[in-house]
C-alpha cells in the first residue's frame, strides 16, 4: 500500500568535520521537523532517524543515521526528506498544504476557468500559486491571498480567482 509522501526538509550539506549536517526545514516551525522523523528519500531506498544539535543562519544541525563523515553528508547535498502524509497534523480550514492544492482547477468570479495550479511557491512576500493556462506554454503567478484568491473549495478541487487586471 503506497501513501503520499510529504517533503519536509532536506539536506543542505556538512556542517563541520564529524558527520553533522546542514538541515533545511520546510515545516512552519523549523525545529518541528525533528517530530516527524524518520525520514525516506522520494524512492525509499534510504531512511533516516534525526536528533537536532543546533541551529545557524536559515538552517539547523543534526545527526542523522548512517552519516558518520563529512565525505557523507556531502554525498546527501540536496537529499530531499520525506514523510507519509498522515504523519502530519491537520490543519484548520483555512490552511493548506501545498501539496494538496497541486492540479485544483482554477476559475474566475464568473466561473471561466483559468487554468490548473502547477505548484505553490514563496520568495518570502507572499505564496504565489503558479497557473498553467490552456493552450499556453507559460505560467502565471497569482498571490495566495484573501484579495486575489477570495475561495477555495478542497470538497469540489476548485480555487475561485479575483486576479489582478491584466493577469491573465
Amino acid at each position: 500500500m503506497s501513501q503520499e509522501l510529504i517533503c519536509v526538509g532536506a539536506i543542505a550539506g556538512a556542517f563541520g568535520v564529524k558527520g553533522e549536517v546542514r538541515l533545511k526545514s520546510y515545516t512552519t516551525n523549523p525545529t518541528d521537523i525533528e517530530n516527524y522523523a524518520p525520514f525516506q528519500t522520494q524512492d525509499g531506498t534510504m531512511e533516516f532517524d534525526i536528533v537536532l544539535t543546533g541551529q545557524i543562519k536559515k538552517a539547523l544541525t543534526a545527526r542523522m543515521t548512517g552519516i558518520i563523515t563529512k565525505e557523507d553528508a556531502d554525498a546527501l547535498k540536496g537529499t530531499e526528506l520525506y514523510v507519509p502524509k498522515s504523519r502530519l497534523p491537520q490543519l484548520p480550514d483555512d490552511e493548506y498544504y501545498y501539496s494538496d492544492l497541486v492540479g485544483i482547477t482554477v476559475q474566475d468570479t464568473g466561473g471561466t476557468v483559468l487554468g490548473s495550479v502547477r505548484s505553490v511557491q514563496n520568495h518570502g512576500a507572499t505564496d504565489l500559486l503558479e497557473i498553467s493556462v490552456p493552450n499556453a506554454t507559460a505560467t502565471v503567478l497569482l498571490p495566495f491571498t484573501k484579495q486575489c484568491v477570495p475561495t477555495v473549495d478542497m470538497a469540489q478541487r476548485i480555487i475561485v480567482a479575483d486576479p489582478p487586471e491584466g493577469l491573465f
